[in-house]
């Protein structure tokens, strides 16, 4: 695993995850960004799912992006942490992973999900998204390296420190 500062839309990955809202239309941010650099197909391509519920997740081409398949998953948008948010955002995580696997996907990329406009506090979705890579990884067999892609400095040091304490915390 690995924590870089950049650009989602410009990674070689043969996934790229988007934090999608639930409709798959666009919107803000990361998903306004990948929308636009995938080109018009993309949204089309969004429009055959009907939306995707919070925590699931749906897989279509790249087209215009580097990336082979942007994988669309809506993380929670934060509530205070009593509407099942961690359990949500897990399974934003691990449902992309799974649909990477099933693809035969080698390397994803992913954004920090649900800290922008859904306000999920950084430092928990961090060590949520770390502890649910890493454990996906001890098991996967096409999934070989993933990378979160941080948009800036205070994101990638919360990853940053999220996998030494988990690495920490697990002996490794």
């Amino acid at each position: 695993m690995e924590i870089q500062l950049g650009d989602i839309t410009k990674s070689k990955a043969d996934a790229i995850v988007n934090a999608a809202n639930t409709s798959l239309l666009g919107g803000g941010g990361v998903d306004g960004a990948i929308h636009r650099a995938a080109g018009p197909k993309l949204l089309a391509a969004c429009r055959k799912f009907n939306g995707c519920p919070t925590g699931e997740a749906r897989i279509t081409p790249g087209f215009l992006l580097p990336a082979k398949f942007v994988i669309h998953t809506p993380g929670p948008i934060w509530q205070g942490g009593q509407k099942h948010e961690a359990q949500l955002l897990r399974n934003s995580y691990q449902n992309s992973l799974a649909l990477a696997e099933k693809y035969a996907c080698q390397t994803v990329a992913f954004p920090s999900i649900s800290t922008g406009v859904y306000a999920y506090p950084l430092a928990a979705a961090a060590n949520i998204a770390v502890a649910t890579i890493q454990n996906f990884l001890k098991q996967a067999k096409q999934v070989q390296q993933v990378t979160m892609i941080c948009f800036d400095e205070v994101t990638m040091r919360a990853y940053q420190r999220a996998l030494t304490d988990h690495l920490k915390n697990t002996g490794k």
